[in-house]
């Protein structure tokens, strides 16, 4: 059955009731707990003082944020400011010149920040992997890439290269593997689409501006070079109707975003709760179901205003950036599981898509997702979180093509024919309810830790069942059905179904109005100079 199958108003409206009430329940239950556990012991280190409005503790343990919107916020404003300064003026004075002012501005604040050796290394990887498109083989430029990005997973490499960075800024270690992983990635992209190319070879000066261009260089996202290369080089500047006015929201929602998570770290303290296993131990069912559910969505907020912020700067500049991830709460599959659109984006055009051809067979898509999930290990650096969460998602993703394969099949086919759309759309949302917790237990391992996990799924699914895995399970299927109605309703938008046929006339009316016309075409016309006359 498609995607634009309807359900009654009045149920899809009980889904949304029971949905926003499970939220304020699950919600109620985090806070308390945020409230009576503020001064624990464990939670020394990641609790701070927070706004002085408040008058309370604020949850600092994610380093990514803090870092972004606290601790490093005016030194990341101050290079993306300079960078749009820069960017806006050559625009003006000079716009076939503007993606060159761009790598000069990039390998200067690069050099600034980490040093001429840094640079010194990012241009030797660089230099090698061109020379390597040069041949236009493409397995050897794999294999280059590869073995070049496992140098900084493993040792001895990573020390020694890590030597070639100076100073001792506290952000020195986060900005040396940013750069340097997304660095590899990059050139990798730009050495197939040379093996692509059919006449002649792109020049080193173009990798060099793909590179280096500041607001992608540490910390994405990935635009692949093809894309890259001709949004960067195109000569007509002119912006669409309100572009700049939809640039401008997009950066207020995302200071509102950043405010608003802010405020929620004084009251909620979801990332300092899951690393003390004792206080976990004592919390109740629904507080452990309403942690690990919160924690997936603020772990896409955080993706989502991380790169929309970098990529509000990249829509200045002219450039169509990797949109932000698709929000956890609108998934219900592994094929749209990803919190990178531009890594998946990457792998999807090189690995996936070049190996899987059309995903209809099973022994190519297993080949496929292997290598997918191989290349996201080595990405990630192998390690057991890692190896087991690439382990659950490969399985998940290759599950529901075999299930897909299976239902598809007689009689199963038949069934779904002669039973309504409705009826349809309630039983593929039951089992994916199933999935949808899948997704939230596979991810949930490398978000926060194994343990954590494992007694997330002991409580919902044993120690709680029946009564607590029936109604979780209930609540999520709302959640399904309230995904699959959005669905339905941009399905609807970009593909509105056809008007009805238009009914045909009365054949009486139809000949009198012909003969009507008929005999008025036959009548002379009157000359407008004699009717003057007259």
């Amino acid at each position: 059955m498609g995607v634009k199958a309807a359900l009654p108003k009045y149920e899809i409206y009980f889904y949304n009731t029971v949905l926003c009430l499970a939220m304020f329940w699950a919600t109620s239950w985090i806070f308390e707990v945020s409230s009576s556990n503020a001064s624990r012991k464990s939670f020394k280190t990641s609790m701070k003082p927070g706004w002085y409005y408040f008058g309370r503790k604020m949850d600092t343990a994610d380093f990514e944020w803090m870092m972004w919107f606290s601790t490093f916020r005016e030194h990341i404003l101050f290079a993306l400011s300079g960078h749009v300064l820069f960017a806006k003026i050559c625009s003006m004075l000079a716009p076939q010149y503007r993606s060159l002012v761009h790598m000069v501005y990039g390998l200067l604040a690069v050099w600034t920040s980490m040093g001429w050796t840094y640079v010194s290394l990012m241009l030797s990887h660089c230099i090698l992997l061109y020379s390597v498109s040069l041949v236009k083989i493409r397995w050897l430029c794999f294999v280059t890439g590869f073995c070049t990005l496992a140098t900084f997973k493993c040792e001895p490499f990573v020390s020694w290269q890590a030597g070639f960075v100076e100073g001792d800024f506290e952000l020195r270690h986060v900005l040396f593997y940013g750069g340097c992983g997304f660095t590899i990635m990059r050139c990798m992209s730009f050495a197939l689409e040379n093996c692509e190319r059919k006449d002649g070879n792109y020049n080193i000066l173009e990798l060099l501006k793909y590179n280096f261009y500041l607001p992608f260089f540490y910390f994405g996202p990935i635009m692949t070079f093809d894309k890259f290369y001709v949004q960067a080089n195109k000569s007509d500047l002119t912006r669409k109707e309100r572009e700049m006015w939809n640039i401008s929201l997009q950066g207020l929602i995302h200071l509102g975003v950043i405010i608003v998570v802010d405020v929620l770290f004084h009251f909620m303290y979801i990332r300092t709760i899951p690393t003390d296993m004792k206080l976990l131990r004592h919390l109740s069912d629904w507080a452990l179901v309403g942690l690990a559910y919160f924690n997936l969505v603020y772990d896409w907020v955080k993706a989502a205003i991380m790169f929309g912020v970098i990529n509000t700067v990249a829509r200045l500049d002219h450039l169509d950036p990797p949109k932000p991830p698709k929000c956890i709460t609108m998934l219900y599959v592994f094929a749209e599981t990803h919190f990178d659109r531009g890594i998946n984006d990457w792998l999807c055009k090189y690995v996936y898509d070049y190996l899987g051809g059309k995903h209809d067979n099973v022994v190519e898509e297993l080949v496929a997702t292997l290598c997918t999930y191989g290349v996201a290990v080595l990405w990630l650096g192998p390690c057991e979180v890692v190896l087991l969460w690439a382990f659950f998602n490969w399985f998940g993703l290759n599950f529901e093509l075999w299930t897909a394969k299976f239902f598809s099949m007689e009689p199963f086919a038949s069934m779904e024919m002669e039973m309504s759309e409705a009826m349809s759309r309630r039983i593929r949302a039951t089992v994916n309810t199933l999935n949808f917790w899948c997704i939230v237990f596979f991810n949930i391992v490398a978000l926060n830790s194994l343990d954590f996990a494992k007694l997330v799924a002991k409580r919902l699914l044993l120690k709680g069942f029946p009564i607590t895995t029936i109604i979780v399970m209930f609540m999520t299927y709302c959640l399904i059905q309230a995904i699959k109605e959005q669905e339905r309703k941009q399905a609807l938008i970009n593909d509105p179904d056809p008007l009805p046929p238009v009914q045909p006339q009365n054949i009486t009316t139809s000949v009198t109005g012909a003969a009507a016309a008929a005999s008025a075409d036959t009548q002379p016309v009157a000359d407008p100079s004699k009717e003057k006359a007259e």
